[in-house]
């Protein structure tokens, strides 16, 4: 696994989330898959099999707000408006090559102090992978920039199980997951999409 944390990291501090700040106050995963002769339409098909298709979709990276609390898909779904301007993280995927494996994959790694620190999402797309591979992966990858930002110390070279265990033993890290989504190429040649969001509401 090619994780590179090569320059120097201080240990996070923890922050006051203030009232005002544009920070996001709920979280919501979602995932879906999409068809079609074009690449565009296929991602669209994604989009709505995943219910965000309705709103402009702005990307940001890969932090989790202090505060930030995680719901259903379908109790985000009723707080958001058709057109509204929503941010998320996503990670998709395509092919048009019959029957490749593929997947889109993010993880998420939360701190024991979630009230004042936050978290990670980490995002993923490859081919030949299944989905608990992708998942591991990028399960893997959340907890290990987390643990870098909180001084944990590990070796990269250890596996995952290993290192997840001594991420939580740390009492810093509560709660690893991940949500991923695969697909196989359409036998036909029909575009095929993945797409995974962690959708966030102000």
């Amino acid at each position: 696994m090619n994780q590179n944390f090569s320059h120097p990291v201080i240990p996070a501090e923890p922050v006051d989330v203030q009232p005002g700040f544009f920070v996001p106050r709920m979280m919501f995963f979602t995932k879906g898959v999409g068809r079609h002769r074009e690449k565009l339409s296929s991602f669209e098909g994604a989009l709505r099999d995943a219910g965000i298709e309705r709103f402009n979709l702005v990307h940001v990276s890969s932090i989790f707000p202090p505060l930030c609390k995680r719901v259903s898909r379908e109790e985000g779904l009723k707080r958001l408006s058709p057109g509204q301007v929503v941010f998320c993280v996503m990670a998709r995927n395509e092919t048009n090559e019959p029957n490749r494996l593929f997947a889109a994959s993010i993880g998420l790694a939360l701190p024991s102090d979630k009230d004042k620190m936050y978290g990670y999402l980490s995002e993923h797309h490859s081919f030949g992978e299944t989905e608990d591979k992708a998942g591991e992966y990028t399960e893997d990858l959340a907890a290990t920039m987390l643990a870098s930002t909180l001084g944990i110390s590990f070796n990269l070279d250890t596996d995952w199980d290993e290192r997840e265990k001594i991420y939580k033993m740390s009492g810093k890290i509560v709660r690893t997951t991940n949500i991923t989504q695969s697909a196989i190429g359409d036998k036909n040649g029909l575009w095929t999409s993945v797409v995974v969001a962690a959708t966030f509401i102000l």
